[in-house]
C-alpha cells in the first residue's frame, strides 16, 4: 500500500511539481507529505484495530497475568514484540496508546515503545547487509537490553498518574454477559468513536512534529553532522544523541546514513548513538506524546532512554 503511496508522492513532488530529487525543498516537501498521510493512516488503522479487537478479548485478565508474574515477563514479551513490528517511532505510538487503553503495566508499555521503533526485520537485514553479524547481534542484544532496563526503570517510579488520556474500564457496567452479547455492528461503531477520539486530539502534533523533521531531513547535510559528532572524544555519542532528538526518520531509512557517517570518520558507537536518538527520542514522536503523557513523564523516559543510548554508544565505540 505504501509503496503505492509513495510512487504517487513521488509523480507530485518531482513529475507535477517539477522539483529536482535530491534538491533540499524537493526531499523535504516528499517527506512532508509522504510520512504525514502514511502516519494518519497507521495512527486510525492501528487505534480502530486494538479498540475492536479489545472488545472480544478479556485484557484485564492479560494484565492480571502480567501483574502475577514476575515483571521481568512483561518487560522481556513487550521488548521482543517490539521487534516484530516494523513502526518508526510516532508509527508505534497507537499501538502504545492501546496497551495503556489496555491498562497493560506502564513500564512495560515503554519497553514496547523503545524496542519497536529501532529493530525490525528490514533493519537487522540492513544491518547484517552493511556491517556483518558481529554487530548485527550486538545491535539486537543491545536493542533488547535497554528496552527491558528502560522500562522496568520507568516502571519502578509509579508514574500512572502522568498518563493523560482517560484510561476507561474494559467491562462495562453491566457485566461480561452485556458485554459478550455486545453486537458486531456496535462494537465497530464504539472502535471508531474511540479511534477518532484519540486521533483528534494529537493530530495536530503530528504535522508540527512531521514538518519539523522534514526540514532537517531537507536541509541539514551529513558533513553538519559529522563535523560536530565525529572524532574519538568520550563525549562523541552525546553529541550524536543530542544532534539526532530533533530529527525523525526510521532505522531502516536511517541506516544508509550511518554507513555514510562511518565512512566519513563518525566511529560506530557515535553513528549508532545518532541513529538511535533520531529513531526512538524524535522531536515529532516528543510532540506527539505530548498529548498524552505529561511533560514531566516524557523528560524522564526521553532522559532515561537518552543516557542509554550514550552508554551504548560508548561501549559499541570501545569494543569496535
Amino acid at each position: 500500500m505504501f509503496f503505492y503511496w509513495e510512487k504517487f508522492v513521488d509523480f507530485l513532488v518531482y513529475d507535477s511539481l517539477g522539483l529536482t530529487k535530491g534538491e533540499h525543498l524537493a526531499d523535504a516537501l516528499h517527506f512532508f507529505i509522504y510520512d504525514t498521510v502514511k502516519i494518519f493512516i497507521l495512527l486510525v488503522t492501528i487505534i480502530y484495530i486494538v479498540s475492536f479487537l479489545r472488545s472480544y478479548f478479556p485484557v484485564e485478565k492479560i494484565r492480571d497475568y502480567l501483574s502475577g508474574k514476575h515483571k521481568l515477563i512483561g518487560h522481556v514479551f513487550a521488548s521482543f514484540f517490539g521487534m516484530l513490528t516494523p513502526f518508526c517511532s510516532c508509527s508505534a505510538i497507537p499501538l502504545f496508546l492501546g496497551f495503556l487503553q489496555a491498562r497493560i503495566p506502564l513500564g512495560v508499555t515503554f519497553s514496547y515503545l523503545i524496542s519497536a521503533p529501532l529493530s525490525d526485520a528490514v533493519v537487522i537485514a540492513l544491518l547484517f547487509s552493511l556491517f556483518g553479524i558481529k554487530i548485527t547481534l550486538l545491535y539486537i542484544g543491545t536493542v533488547i537490553l535497554l528496552a527491558i532496563v528502560a522500562g522496568l526503570l520507568i516502571g519502578s517510579l509509579n508514574l500512572e498518574k502522568e498518563v493523560l488520556i482517560d484510561v476507561k474500564p474494559v467491562a462495562s457496567c453491566c457485566g461480561n454477559e452485556n458485554e459478550e452479547s455486545q453486537s458486531l455492528q456496535n462494537r465497530a461503531k464504539d472502535a471508531w468513536a474511540s479511534s477518532m477520539d484519540i486521533f483528534k486530539k494529537i493530530y495536530i502534533y503530528v504535522i508540527i512534529g512531521i514538518g519539523i523533521g522534514a526540514f532537517i531531513h531537507g536541509y541539514v547535510p551529513a558533513e553538519t553532522i559529522v563535523k560536530y559528532a565525529g572524532g574519538d572524544a568520550w563525549w562523541a555519542p552525546l553529541m550524536g544523541v543530542i544532534m539526532g532528538i530533533p530529527m525523525y526518520s526510521s532505522a531502516a531509512g536511517m541506516l544508509p546514513l550511518i554507513e555514510v557517517l562511518t565512512s566519513k570518520g563518525m566511529l560506530l558507537g557515535t553513528a549508532l548513538s545518532f541513529m538511535m536518538a533520531v529513531v526512538a527520542l524524535s522531536l515529532p514522536e516528543a510532540l506527539i506524546l505530548k498529548r498524552v503523557l505529561s511533560m514531566k513523564l516524557i523528560s524522564i523516559f526521553f532522559g532515561t532512554v537518552g543516557v542509554a543510548i550514550f552508554i551504548v554508544g560508548v561501549v559499541f565505540n570501545s569494543i569496535l
